[in-house]
């Protein structure tokens, strides 16, 4: 009772508290809505360990709509739930130099390598391409080892579904040197940019995208030969490409590739999925 230990009566504790007898003996019950969307919550935090209470909100967006972030950030935190942080060791930075905005698909791809290893112990390479504007995972492509002709015929498999880009950023690796691949390059009139040496962000799209391969997909998994590797990075990029993001896209009405919107319709980006022609496989 809320008076017990105390000579006082339910009526006169009530009264000093603040708080009415009917709220008092009729606590608020928590209706089926919020049950159901709690174990929603929680089983998509558990499937997606690394997804926040913003990340979960977006999934929810469509089971749920018009649900209220901050009526998930109040039950993920209910729950228990939080994304544990890792600890990462800080690198000096020097001077920062802004990426320059693109404004169209295919304007400019931003390229780079992600290691990791199998349980045996070889080791594994991931090369990744973003697009720039919609930032696209355009093709993740792993294997134990790439030369310069290998990237090559990468990028001419993904032209094959969005064209080739205007330019592609990269770091100085000997891969992105060779001769082989600046040939490619020149025979395709692509710009190629290079970054200086020791400054990763001057590539910081590619940076970020490959820092949550590594956090939500690398990292949660142990691969025991290629083919599953390939499977499950595959895998992770298909639900990325498919789950609500906010990622810059065009209505459906007008093509992403050519950034032609149909007749009587706006021509402006709005923030939706992923565009249908980015739905490209791995390099097998």
């Amino acid at each position: 009772m809320l008076s017990s230990g105390l000579a006082l009566s339910e009526r006169r504790a009530c009264r000093l508290v603040g708080l009415s007898r009917d709220a008092w003996r009729h606590p608020p019950q928590t209706d089926a809505f919020t049950h159901r969307l709690t174990a929603r919550i929680i089983d998509i935090a558990h499937t997606r360990r690394r997804f926040g209470y913003r990340r979960v909100h977006d999934l929810l967006r469509i089971e749920f709509p018009g649900i209220n972030p901050k009526r998930v950030s109040r039950l993920y935190r209910e729950q228990g739930l939080a994304v544990r942080r890792r600890n990462r060791r800080r690198k000096l930075t020097g001077v920062r130099t802004p990426l320059q905005a693109t404004t169209q698909w295919n304007e400019v791809w931003s390229m780079d390598f992600v290691s990791d290893q199998l349980a045996s112990s070889r080791r594994l390479k991931c090369l990744t391409v973003a697009d720039d504007f919609s930032h696209e995972a355009v093709q993740i492509a792993v294997d134990f080892s790439m030369s310069g002709q290998y990237v090559t015929r990468m990028l001419d498999q993904a032209a094959q579904f969005r064209g080739y880009p205007s330019a592609i950023r990269t770091d100085n690796g000997p891969e992105f040197t060779s001769r082989a691949f600046m040939g490619w390059a020149q025979s395709r009139g692509i710009r190629h940019i290079l970054i200086q040496p020791g400054r990763p962000m001057q590539n910081g799209y590619i940076e970020s995208f490959n820092a949550r391969l590594r956090d939500e997909c690398l990292n949660e998994h142990v691969f025991d030969s290629l083919a599953e590797a390939r499977q499950i990075i595959s895998a992770w990029r298909d639900d990325g490409q498919s789950s609500p993001s906010p990622w810059i896209d065009w209505p459906d009405t007008a093509c992403g590739i050519c950034g032609t919107p149909s007749p009587g319709t706006s021509s402006k980006p709005k923030i939706s999925r992923f565009h249908h022609h980015a739905n490209l496989g791995l390099l097998s």
